[in-house]
């Protein structure tokens, strides 16, 4: 068993998401959870620890105030009551923070932000790291009134995931209605047991996690499992805890055994890695061999023209591809160096053959290994 403390006494930064089934109460929003919440929040920042909230919440807020007794179905009404909702959700924080002198902004996002270029992915971590320096708690949210399902993070728990990858963040605690990944679901049967720690992400932990649904929200627990496999692949831990438990948040950083461990991988991948794993939108796909694939998992070897066996997709030089193994499993991102017209051309080619078969050689890699982000995810 993992020491917890070990992780918690060097962490300076933590990304906290809530979930609705913490933040709701009757299709409104427990403000008893909120103000306890602020509480605990804000005596991290006061030991000197940056936190980032990323928060549910907005539609049961405008659910309540609008006087649905139903959520709608119609996604324009939906976005509506989020935008109701969104306004009531902030101004609850705004009073419970304000208790404790700390002062929030509030962050709206789609995945296009974090997406479409460096340079935007790169204006929204230097805003938060602004607001942080500035002692300013940001509170995230997707926003989900002009959201389309193109450019939709999918859940907030995916959206924690990318905003912890984002703000190089040391510890993701991900809170929800029950204690932890459980090996069955805990609200229908007393015969299952909490699992602590998780050490791999595997095919028998999906399934688990899909035999847990969410109640309120769009996640449900394989949600939180796939947010798990991208934060642990870059080297940053995640737990999974009830945020209706007292404290919780000051029992996690003092290193009790509360909720599921995800024990990272051993190193920790810049900003620029992630980014090109987990936020760039591949423009196409290379198919390679064994022995690329070989090359690339196991001795973290650049891809050569020689491995490459198929190509799909337009792309251009410097654009985002996914990498397929000959088995059909996707094992990286990374940025090319040639253009999808030039790769067929020299696809199969030695690295002495690239400027015949092409006319010019311009890099001996197709993907070089500082520009590939290797993805042990979910195969979900």
């Amino acid at each position: 068993m993992i020491d917890r403390q070990v992780w918690f006494s060097d962490a300076k930064r933590l990304v906290v998401k809530v979930g609705s089934n913490v933040l709701t109460a009757d299709h409104g929003l427990n403000l008893p959870v909120i103000y306890a919440l602020s509480m605990q929040i804000s005596r991290l920042m006061e030991d000197g620890i940056d936190v980032l909230l990323v928060s549910s919440g907005a539609m049961a807020s405008g659910q309540k105030k609008i006087g649905l007794a139903h959520r709608p179905d119609e996604i324009p009404k939906r976005q509506a009551v989020a935008a109701v909702g969104q306004t009531g959700l902030m101004m609850d924080y705004e009073k419970a923070f304000a208790v404790y002198d700390v002062n929030v902004a509030q962050i709206l996002l789609t995945g296009d932000d974090l997406s479409s270029g460096r340079d935007r992915y790169l204006n929204a971590r230097n805003t938060m790291n602004t607001l942080l320096s500035w002692k300013i708690l940001p509170i995230i949210n997707e926003n989900d009134t002009v959201v389309v399902e193109e450019i939709r993070f999918g859940d907030n728990d995916n959206l924690s995931a990318m905003i912890t990858l984002l703000m190089n963040a040391d510890m993701l605690i991900n809170l929800t209605d029950i204690n932890g990944l459980y090996t069955g679901d805990p609200r229908n049967s007393d015969n299952v047991e909490l699992i602590s720690e998780v050490t791999a992400i595997d095919t028998n932990i999906e399934r688990i996690a899909g035999n847990i649904p969410g109640a309120l929200g769009t996640g449900g627990m394989l949600a939180k499992i796939k947010a798990a496999a991208k934060v642990v692949n870059a080297g940053i831990p995640m737990i999974i805890a009830n945020g209706r438990e007292a404290d919780i948040l000051l029992k996690l950083v003092s290193g009790e055994n509360q909720g599921t461990f995800f024990v990272p991988a051993p190193e920790k991948l810049s900003s620029r890695k992630c980014w090109i794993g987990y936020n760039v939108k591949p423009k196409g796909t290379l198919t390679i061999d064994g022995g690329a694939s070989k090359a690339i998992l196991e001795h973290g070897k650049s891809l050569l023209p020689g491995g490459i066996i198929d190509v799909e997709g337009e792309f251009y030089v410097g654009d985002a591809v996914e990498l397929i193994d000959h088995k059909g499993v996707r094992i990286a991102n990374g940025l090319v160096n040639y253009s999808a017209a030039d790769i067929r051309k020299i696809m199969g080619c030695k690295t002495d053959r690239i400027a015949e078969c092409l006319g010019q050689k311009l890099y001996d890699e197709v993907v070089h290994r500082d520009n590939l982000t290797i993805l042990n995810e979910c195969s979900l």
